[in-house]
């Protein structure tokens, strides 16, 4: 049985195409994106939760893929210390073949099972911490036996992705499936496939951070202050909160290195 996402295009002779074909079929494409997320969002909803729960109590969250699906892990969790303040070690993405292979494709990295786990290890990875698997197949073998072995020990584990059962489905606790059909370009899952899974991990983060109090009302009032931009957004709430001209409000930003610390100084 050929899976979903190797499933040939619907899209015939795209080589032969005029370049507004080319990017109407592919955007054609993309819109049904969304769609096929909304339709996993029970199965997001009992992720989230799950692994918010974990995280209340002192665990951390955990990301593995190969290839394109291990990039994006990489990306969601590193985007998570300067969006909502946490520790760089809370929210941890892992790429088979090591760092290296979020630039350059490691060879044959993906096919083993035994290596995500060995390098979860390197985290001491133990039963309050969660574990997601990212696979657009389904199947990768390095996802597969880091989620096994993660079971076995007692890890939440987790899984996103865009094919229906499998081996990453069974070895997860929660696993959300997103069913986007085809690729424009057949087989490459980068495309409509890696928009599914950049869109739930967005959810997932967003709303487990959310629950974990690194929000107030609809603002980011744990973000890290890295740039004059920041600087300046994180001014702008601090005086809107404490009704203050923006000198004041940037010295005490500056002062308490973030909006949620200026804001309980000035309220005192």
């Amino acid at each position: 049985m050929i899976r979903i996402t190797e499933q040939e295009s619907k899209y015939h002779n795209i080589d032969q195409m005029e370049v507004l074909d080319i990017l109407k079929g592919i955007n054609n494409e993309d819109k049904t994106v969304p769609m096929a997320v909304e339709k996993a969002i029970p199965q997001i909803e009992k992720l989230a939760a799950a692994v918010a729960e974990r995280m209340k109590s002192g665990g951390r969250l955990f990301y593995i893929g190969a290839g394109t699906s291990g990039r994006l892990g990489v990306v969601d969790a590193s985007e998570c210390p300067p969006t909502f303040g946490v520790p760089f070690d809370q929210v941890v993405g892992i790429i088979a073949g090591g760092d290296q292979a979020i630039r350059r494709a490691v060879e044959n990295a993906e096919d083993d099972d035994a290596q995500a786990w060995i390098d979860l290890q390197e985290f001491t990875i133990n039963a309050k911490d969660s574990l997601i698997g990212l696979a657009a197949s389904g199947t990768t073998p390095y996802v597969v036996g880091g989620l096994k072995k993660a079971r076995e020990n007692g890890v939440l584990t987790g899984c996103i992705i865009c094919n229906e059962g499998g081996p990453v489905v069974e070895a997860s606790d929660f696993p959300v499936e997103v069913i986007v059909g085809p690729e424009f370009l057949t087989g490459s899952t980068r495309m409509k496939s890696g928009t599914a899974q950049k869109l739930v991990l967005n959810m997932l983060s967003t709303t487990v951070m959310i629950r974990l109090g690194r929000v107030k009302g609809n603002r980011m009032v744990d973000m890290q202050l890295t740039n004059h931009k920041l600087v300046d957004r994180g001014t702008q709430m601090v005086m809107n909160e404490l009704q203050i001209d923006y000198k004041k409000a940037e010295d005490l930003l500056i002062r308490y290195g973030s909006v949620r610390k200026a804001v309980e100084a000035g309220t005192k």
